[in-house]
């Protein structure tokens, strides 16, 4: 069941904050948001009346009489978000507080094209919400990453470099055809930003750059994401200094990603005659010693460090998070971390940590789930 939800201005606001945790009681609610008491609950009636909140038990007193709990009631709805990858796609269905319900990744070809990898997403929903997610509980919201730009204004995909028919394709139009409901569509790495933002309490303003087929980055300023006109964080096609030259995919010579991006990688390893299919390959050969690899990987590390020291001068961040499937080859943050200490300003470097990512695999799942709760909400 399709629905979308019914709730107007400040109710959605109200709503967010419970579904997110900020608030589990109408005090808190009335603290939040600088709305009176009186208009707090009459707006948390109504939502009750919905079915979107529950109100149950008791709360954190502070002081005086417990305040009843609020919740999200169990069936306010479901989220169903992907996260297209060049080989495959991870799907979710999440409840309104962004918590996966049932997470599972299928082979997917991005190269087919953009209508039949989006039926093929679209029909996946649809068997996890008939297998998952009871009759009565209703889908609100679709969203879905890709690896490639978008334009925030129409949610086209705008030139990318590895999606074969993609350009300019109206992805949000598209699902909307099978879903009359709110439609994210989003980069990667800016949802992988989102969700890896979750994990790190206290820190405002993050780069969390995603390494795998291919390279990218998202940045969150105080707090929220920064799209730009949907160019942000685009650290891919950034040039780099080389003895040599190499063509990447866009048709500029030595960009990041021709060098440092795991398609890259598994090209120069083929070269070598050594066959990889995946960026997981490479951080098994990393793991298992295998000095073509590990030289490999040290060098796209440092190359990647070399384009984040200019940025982490220029944005000094709290954190610099590498996520992405060559992640979990150390040597590469390793190298990063050398590249940006050894050129950055002290001040810049002083109190910045360089990580590997903490929220996982299902970072760009939780980051949609995040900003599809947003755009359900409003009006």
């Amino acid at each position: 069941m399709n629905q979308r939800l019914p709730v107007r201005g400040p109710q959605g606001d109200l709503l967010r904050l419970v579904a997110t945790g900020k608030a589990e009681s109408r005090a808190e609610l009335a603290r939040l948001s600088g709305l009176a008491a009186s208009s707090i609950s009459l707006r948390v009636e109504e939502l009750i009346d919905a079915g979107l909140l529950a109100e149950e038990g008791s709360g954190t007193s502070r002081g005086g009489r417990r305040p009843r709990r609020l919740r999200l009631s169990p069936a306010a709805g479901v989220l169903a978000v992907a996260d297209l990858g060049a080989h495959h796609v991870r799907l979710g269905l999440l409840d309104l507080s962004g918590s996966p319900l049932v997470i599972q990744e299928r082979p997917c070809e991005i190269a087919d094209g953009p209508r039949a990898t989006l039926d093929r997403v679209a029909d996946a929903f649809d068997a996890l919400l008939a297998e998952h997610v009871p009759a009565g509980v209703p889908l609100r919201g679709v969203g879905t990453g890709v690896p490639g730009p978008v334009d925030p204004a129409t949610l086209r995909v705008v030139t990318p470099s590895r999606m074969p028919g993609w350009n300019d394709f109206p992805v949000a139009d598209h699902l909307a055809t099978r879903y009359d409901l709110p439609v994210l569509v989003e980069n990667d790495a800016n949802l992988m930003a989102v969700g890896e933002a979750r994990h790190w309490p206290g820190s405002e303003n993050l780069m969390v750059v995603k390494a795998g087929t291919g390279i990218g980055c998202g940045v969150v300023v105080n707090g929220r994401l920064h799209r730009g006109r949907g160019a942000a964080g685009d650290i891919s096609h950034v040039r780099v200094r080389s003895d040599s030259s190499i063509l990447c995919a866009c048709g500029h010579p030595d960009c990041l990603e021709a060098y440092a991006s795991g398609a890259a990688l598994a090209g120069a390893l083929a070269e070598a005659g050594i066959e990889v299919t995946r960026p997981a390959d490479i951080v098994t050969l990393v793991n298992d010693a295998v000095p073509e690899a590990t030289s490999l990987v040290r060098n796209a590390g440092r190359r990647i460090g070399e384009v984040l020291t200019v940025l982490v001068n220029f944005f000094n961040p709290d954190v610099v998070a590498v996520g992405g499937s060559l992640s979990a080859a150390e040597p590469l943050i390793t190298s990063i971390r050398a590249a940006v200490w050894e050129r950055c300003l002290p001040l810049a470097t002083r109190d910045l940590e360089i990580a590997p990512a903490r929220a996982g695999r299902d970072a760009a799942l939780l980051g949609a789930g995040t900003l599809l709760l947003e755009a359900v909400t409003r009006p």
